[in-house]
């Protein structure tokens, strides 16, 4: 049995190095830094030059990383925001989405270019919440109504898209009733997680320890939350359901019992270093590797239906934020469903576990992730643009 090579996680993990430092030495290529990542995954890989291929290695850390990436997403979600208002507003507007990926994913499967259109629906529901809340801090309008309003449907969006995927498109095999009953399990072990974590948080000797240890060598609120991490995988994969789920929900209950930061403020800044530093650029660089260009190519058909998903994105999720007018002006909702538009992730994600059952081509996965790509380019700097302040009139001198 030969070892692993680590040559090819070698180019990945210097594509991933390279890709912030060009945009931070360039700042006139305004586009994220996971966008040169996927990119530069494509150059390399069987669709490009052909020097790099998915080994074991980079199978692992990229399985790693899809899992940490829904776990920091589960972990931005706020709880105490989603209520009232806020919380009604962002429902109607996952509602509407989903009604009008439904129907864009009839029109598509009409048009013979999706096999599954509910899987489409589904993959363009969702919003790319690690993206968008680091636009919003940039902007400064976390905590103004559209920021709010802005996270909290994406927080709907991507909590619902998860669960339906895992509902309804789970890799096991199973009876769709069988798998709701699966899902009601592990609410319920998840309920139970949180109350014996809320219990133990009233431990002062325990707490006195976790806090003498979590900046020594231990890191034992890093570990601990590694533990959570991979126990929700684990149990979602053996109760036959989608291991995003419990990833998903992994960072979210961690989010949920960890409200009180002032012990430990560099606790999420450990996990997002772990993420955003290694396993996370590994599964944006593999996704490249993945992405099936020369059948994109190929197809001149195929090619021009890039567009129309883009356009696709923008109807399911940025016409919905026109729910929010009423309360933050016709240009910020405009903004707010751009940023809401904006997809990558969970369409990579969406995609490959489409492609793997059969359920759409790997040619419209391609097509899909490439309008992931151009919404992650383009939607945000327009967001950008319109949530500056206008400017104010001259004085009359």
């Amino acid at each position: 049995m030969h070892a692993p090579s680590f040559g090819g996680l070698l180019v990945v993990a210097v594509i991933a190095l390279g890709a912030p430092l060009v945009v931070g030495l360039f700042p006139v290529i305004r586009v994220p830094a996971v966008v040169l990542e996927i990119v530069a995954g494509i150059a390399v890989g069987p669709s490009g030059f052909g020097w790099v291929e998915v080994d074991v290695p980079i199978q692992v850390v990229s399985l790693v990383g899809l899992a940490f990436l829904l776990f920091l997403a589960g972990l931005e979600i706020d709880v105490a925001r989603l209520r009232g208002p806020v919380l009604r507003s962002a429902g109607l507007g996952y509602a509407a989405t989903l009604a009008l990926g439904v129907a864009v994913g009839l029109a598509f499967g009409a048009a013979g270019w999706v096999k599954s259109p509910l899987l489409i629906a589904i993959a363009l529901s969702a919003t790319s919440l690690g993206l968008v809340v680091p636009v919003l801090k940039d902007a400064g309008r976390v905590d103004a109504p559209v920021g709010q309003l802005t996270i909290a449907g994406a927080s709907v969006a991507d909590f619902a898209a998860v669960v339906l995927l895992s509902l309804l498109f789970s890799e096991s095999s199973g009876s769709t009733g069988g798998r709701l009953l699966l899902l009601g399990l592990f609410v319920v072990l998840a309920t139970l997680t949180v109350l014996a974590l809320t219990r133990l948080q009233r431990s002062a000797r325990l707490e006195m320890v976790i806090v003498r240890l979590q900046d020594t060598t231990a890191e034992i609120r890093v570990r601990f939350a590694v533990v959570l991490l991979v126990g929700f995988v684990a149990m979602a994969g053996r109760l036959g359901l989608e291991t995003i789920l419990g990833a998903f929900l992994a960072g979210a209950i961690l989010g949920m019992v960890d409200r009180d930061t002032m012990t430990h403020p560099n606790f999420r800044l450990k996990l997002e270093a772990i993420g955003y530093g290694f396993v996370i650029p590994v599964f944006f660089v593999s996704s490249g590797l993945r992405f099936d260009l020369r059948a994109l190519l190929d197809a001149p058909s195929a090619l021009a239906r890039v567009p129309l998903f883009l356009l696709a994105l923008l109807v399911v999720r940025a016409v919905p934020a026109a729910l929010y007018a009423s309360t933050v002006g016709r240009r910020q909702a405009l903004a707010a469903g751009l940023l809401q538009a904006t997809s990558l992730p969970f369409l990579v994600t969406a995609t490959s576990i489409g492609v793997t059952l059969g359920e759409i081509t790997p040619v419209t996965a391609a097509g899909l992730v490439s309008a992931g790509l151009l919404s992650v380019i383009a939607f945000p700097l327009l967001a950008v643009t319109l949530l500056r302040p206008a400017r104010e009139p001259a004085a009359a001198t």
